[in-house]
């Protein structure tokens, strides 16, 4: 059972972790690019579906620790320091993930979708003209050059994909440690 319960969990730690690492690390370039360009809605579907990712296998990477534990109990090494230190930092990325990472996709995510609205409006001269072209999915209000009290979304600003890469880069190098950690399992008497 234990060998079972260690596959599975290595397995659902590679198909759902490693699409979270690599998705989230795409995710602030790939938004730069679509904030740089709104008219571009291959660059907006490209973010939206990087951070559909993201939640769609962070969901499914809530089984790695539990298989974790599970095969952890079967083997008998629950009070072992590196296992002791690998569920703290899993429980620290799992933190990262939800908290810092996810929530500042969805910000960005929604800024380059509305600059990419507000692009179609000014492209198209007025909100009328793009109401009689049938797109009723267009604000209603004019664009935001039109009115100087708008202000440029919290995601809009260059520096929140900055930030969001770093909170990014914490999330992967805590995997990375928690990955090194399981395969060398240091003090461990089980053997490697």
């Amino acid at each position: 059972m234990t060998k079972f319960l260690l596959v599975l969990h290595v397995l659902v730690a590679i198909i759902a972790i490693g699409p979270v690492t690599v998705a989230a690390s795409m995710f602030p370039p790939g938004a730069r690019r679509a904030l740089a360009d709104p008219g571009d809605p291959r660059a907006t579907e490209t973010v939206r579906l990087l951070h559909r990712i993201c939640r769609v296998y962070a969901a499914i990477g809530i089984a790695v620790p539990v298989l974790g534990f599970a095969t952890a109990l079967s083997m008998g090494v629950l009070d072992d320091a590196w296992l002791v230190a690998s569920m703290v930092l899993t429980g620290i990325a799992a933190a990262v993930l939800l908290a810092l990472v996810l929530p500042r996709q969805e910000e960005i995510l929604e800024a380059v979708e509305s600059a990419g609205t507000v692009e179609a409006v000014e492209s198209a001269g007025t909100v009328e003209a793009v109401e009689a072209a049938g797109s009723p999915s267009l604000p209603t209000s004019p664009p935001p050059s039109a009115s100087p009290s708008v202000s440029v979304p919290v995601g809009a600003d260059p520096r929140a994909t900055v930030r969001l890469a770093m909170f990014t880069g914490i999330f992967n190098l805590l995997w990375a440690t928690v990955t090194i950690l399981m395969i060398v399992r240091p003090g461990s008497t089980t053997g490697a």
